[in-house]
């Protein structure tokens, strides 16, 4: 470790690290931060496929706010379904709203029918209030194919954060 460090006092080394600590707990707090003003649990997502185009392709990265009582028909969404990794992103195509409850039948664009094979066994709508991640405010084209990129490719985002971590280690200031 020494070597790695050129001579670096070991006060020198615990800095760097406690800076590589920092700039991971900053990027965990920004993100958490967003959710909270979002009221999403995950605020910002990549589209990973072409069922919503030719209103977003895939890469394309999207803004979620979930502070509205209610979503409007026309409206995007992004939904979680229990059992399934990958949120979905698809279109508000019929709600049912009750004085308590507000039910949701979505459609990606590029789809030829609605979503009910994708919801769970013998649903027939999402619930707002319990499957609805957010609803799309914003986007910014292209931009997710980083992301996509980074986990299609385990190695690749290893070497990358590895690379990250020495070069932070090894930065002197």
């Amino acid at each position: 470790m020494v070597s790695l460090f050129n001579g670096m006092s070991p006060r020198g080394v615990l800095a760097q690290v406690m800076t590589v600590g920092l700039m991971v707990t900053s990027a965990f707090m920004f993100w958490k931060g967003l959710a909270v003003v979002t009221n999403s649990p995950s605020p910002i997502v990549v589209v990973l496929s072409g069922s919503m185009e030719p209103a977003f392709q895939r890469g394309d990265l999207l803004f979620l706010w979930n502070r509205s009582p209610r979503v409007n028909v026309g409206d995007i969404v992004v939904y979680d379904i229990k059992d399934k990794a990958i949120p979905i992103v698809h279109r508000v195509m019929r709600s049912h709203a009750s004085d308590r409850k507000q039910l949701l039948l979505t459609k990606g664009d590029n789809n030829p029918v609605d979503d009910l094979d994708l919801y769970g066994y013998k649903q027939n709508y999402l619930d707002r209030e319990e499957e609805i991640i957010g609803t799309v405010r914003g986007y910014l084209p292209k931009i997710g194919y980083v992301t996509i990129f980074l986990s299609e490719n385990a190695y690749v985002k290893k070497i990358l954060l590895a690379g990250l971590v020495v070069v932070s280690l090894l930065q002197r200031e």
